[in-house]
């Protein structure tokens, strides 16, 4: 039952966060979503329902990085910067940040940190 009421009340908190970030200016979200061994994010059009750019640590193309990585937080800098790459090359400078009801701390942070190395505001 306990395992029912977390699921719940993350839930809600998940969906407080999203109608909280105030997309009046028409931005793009990052999404983060983080299990136990792996993390993903993508960017997501609002207005149109799609998935713009995503990454994660389970991704063909990263999995050579991931592999030198000794802990889950420099896999969540790795994924974090193939983001910004991939932002970069789509010519988009601002987003808006969805934690997707997780703590500011940790892999969450990392990868949100790696993203702004790559010139990308939030």
């Amino acid at each position: 039952m306990t395992k029912n009421i977390k699921k719940i009340n993350w839930l809600k908190k998940k969906q407080r966060i999203k109608n909280s970030l105030s997309n009046k200016r028409n931005l793009h979200r990052l999404v983060v979503f983080r299990s136990n061994s792996h993390i993903y994010g993508q960017v997501i059009n609002d207005l149109d329902n799609k998935t713009i750019v995503s990454s994660s640590s389970n991704d063909k193309d990263v999995k050579k990085e991931i592999s030198k990585c000794d802990s889950k937080v420099s896999q969540s800098i790795v994924v974090g910067k193939r983001i910004g790459e991939k932002l970069n090359e789509k010519n988009i400078t601002d987003i808006i940040f969805d934690r997707n009801g997780y703590n500011y701390h940790g892999r969450v942070k990392a990868l949100a940190e790696a993203v702004r190395e790559m010139k990308i505001k939030f």
